[in-house]
C-alpha cells in the first residue's frame, strides 16, 4: 500500500466521530489524545510536546515543527487559559483544522482541554455539561484536575466525570496541586487516585504530577524532580498510565531529555516559553524569559513582533500594573493586533517558535518519526478508539465512596502543604 493509501486508510478510520461531523472534508488527521500516547510508547523513552495555542502564531508554528520532525503533537488550551486568550476549548480544534489543511499538515494531532479545573466539589455539576459540549466543539483529548481538592473529592470528581468523557478519548488525571518546592506528590497519592479509579473500570492515559516544577516563569534552577517523578512511574507502572509534565517552561533541556528517558512521561506542556518567545523576548537555552539590570524583559529587535507594537504592550501592561507572571494576560486584548504585523514579522515570529519546538522534539524529547508509529497504532486497531491500556485489578468493592472517604482520612492528613496561587497553566 503506498503512502497516499496509508495516509487516506488512517484518514477514514482514525478521526473520531467528533471530528468526522464537524469538519467533513478535512485532509487534518486530528485524532485522540490516545493515538499521540501510543505513539510514543511504540518508540519508547519517548514524549511530545503539548503546545499551548495562546497565539495563533505559536498554533501554527507548532504545528509547522511536528510535521518537519515528523512526529505526533499535541495543541491544547488550559481552562483559565480561555479567560486572556482568544482561543479556548471551544474553538481550538477549528484553528488547528483550518491551519492543518491551510499548511499541509499531515502528521497525527490531538486537540486538548488541558486543567480542566475543580477547586470545589459543587463545580463538578457544571463539569456534566461543560464537558460535553468540549466534545461536541472537536476536543479529542481532555485533563480532568481537581487536585485543589482533598484526595478523595479528588477521586470522587474523576469517578463522576469520567461518564462525560468519550471512550475513546485521550484522558488525563492530576495529583498534587501545582505549587512549585512546597508539597510535591507522593506514590502513596498517586497510588490512591489511580487504585480508586482502576477498581471503577476507569483508565486514565496520563497521570500529572507535583513533582517540583512550576508554571510560568520559571525564577529557580530546581526543577522537575526526576528521580520523584521516576519513582511514582514505578509505582503505577502495572496500572498502565503514562506521565504528564506540566510547567516545563524554564527547565533546562538535559532534565527534559532525563524525564523523557527515565520516567514513563509522554506528554509535556509548554505554555509560557512559546508565548515569550513569539513576541521576540530574549530567552536563555530553556525557554526561559530574561529580564535586563531594571528587572524588565529584553525584547530582540529583529525577532518577534514589531517595536512599536512591543511597546505597546509594555505600555498596557503597566497601565494594569501586571506583573512580569501576568503578561500571558496581554494575550486576549493583542491577538488582532498581532495578525495584523506585517507579514516578515509574522513569519519571523511563527519561525522563532518552530525553530524551538523543532529543537525538543528532535534533539531531546525523542519525539521524531512518531506521526508514522501514531498511523500504524490506528491502522492496527482499525479504528479511532484504541481502548485502555490497562484492566481492572483492583476491587470495586473496596471504592466504595464511603469506603473511599474512610481511606482517605486515615491515609492522608487534612492540611495545607504549601501556597495557594493560579496554577492552572
Amino acid at each position: 500500500m503506498s503512502k497516499t493509501a496509508d495516509y487516506s486508510k488512517v484518514l477514514e478510520i482514525g478521526r473520531p466521530p467528533n471530528i468526522k461531523n464537524l469538519f467533513p472534508n478535512s485532509k487534518a488527521l486530528i485524532v485522540s489524545g490516545k493515538v499521540i500516547d501510543r505513539a510514543m510508547l511504540k518508540k519508547g523513552r519517548a514524549m511530545t510536546m503539548a503546545a499551548n495555542g495562546r497565539n495563533s502564531s505559536v498554533i501554527r508554528a507548532t504545528l509547522k515543527a511536528a510535521q518537519r520532525a515528523n512526529a505526533a503533537i499535541i495543541i491544547e488550551i488550559a481552562k483559565s487559559e480561555s479567560d486572556y486568550c482568544l482561543q479556548n476549548m471551544w474553538n481550538l480544534a477549528q484553528y488547528v483544522d483550518a491551519f492543518c489543511n491551510e499548511l499541509g499538515i499531515t502528521v497525527p494531532v490531538a486537540v486538548h482541554a488541558d486543567h480542566f479545573g475543580l477547586k470545589k466539589a459543587i463545580e463538578v455539576e457544571k463539569a456534566r455539561t461543560d464537558i460535553p459540549s468540549m466534545f461536541d466543539a472537536g476536543i479529542t483529548s481532555v485533563a480532568i484536575d481537581a487536585s485543589h481538592m482533598s484526595e478523595e473529592e479528588n477521586l470522587l470528581a474523576n469517578i463522576e466525570l469520567s461518564a462525560y468523557i468519550p471512550s475513546w478519548a485521550g484522558y488525563e488525571t492530576e495529583v498534587g496541586e501545582i505549587k512549585g518546592k512546597a508539597g510535591l506528590s507522593t506514590p502513596e497519592e498517586a497510588l490512591f487516585l489511580i487504585q480508586g479509579l482502576n477498581a471503577h473500570g476507569i483508565f486514565p492515559d496520563w497521570i500529572a504530577l507535583n513533582n517540583g516544577t512550576t508554571h510560568g516563569i520559571e525564577e529557580s534552577d530546581a526543577g522537575i524532580h526526576v528521580e520523584l517523578t521516576r519513582e511514582i512511574h514505578e509505582a503505577l507502572a502495572k496500572y498502565g498510565i503514562s506521565g504528564a509534565q506540566h510547567g516545563t517552561s524554564g527547565n533546562s533541556v538535559d532534565r527534559l531529555k532525563r524525564i523523557a528517558t527515565e520516567t514513563r512521561t509522554t506528554k509535556a506542556n509548554v505554555a509560557t516559553a512559546l508565548q515569550m518567545i513569539s513576541w521576540g523576548v530574549k530567552v536563555n537555552q530553556y525557554g526561559n524569559a530574561l529580564l535586563d539590570e531594571s528587572g524588565n524583559f529584553i525584547k530582540l529587535s529583529d525577532h518577534g513582533v514589531s517595536e512599536e507594537t512591543w511597546q505597546e504592550m509594555v505600555a498596557y501592561a503597566d497601565s494594569k500594573s501586571l506583573k512580569k507572571g501576568d503578561y500571558k494576560k496581554l494575550n486576549l486584548p493583542f491577538e488582532k493586533r498581532l495578525l495584523a504585523q506585517p507579514r516578515a514579522v509574522r513569519e519571523r515570529m511563527e519561525k522563532d517558535v518552530e525553530n524551538f519546538i523543532h529543537d525538543l522534539l528532535a534533539n531531546y524529547f525523542n519525539a521524531a518519526d512518531t506521526a508514522p508509529l501514531a498511523m500504524e497504532a490506528i491502522l492496527e486497531a482499525g479504528s479511532h478508539d484504541l481502548g485502555p491500556k490497562a484492566t481492572r485489578i483492583e476491587d470495586p468493592a473496596e471504592w466504595t465512596k464511603d469506603k473511599i472517604v474512610e481511606r482517605a482520612a486515615k491515609q492522608f492528613k487534612k492540611e495545607e502543604t504549601g501556597p495557594k496561587g493560579n496554577y492552572e497553566d
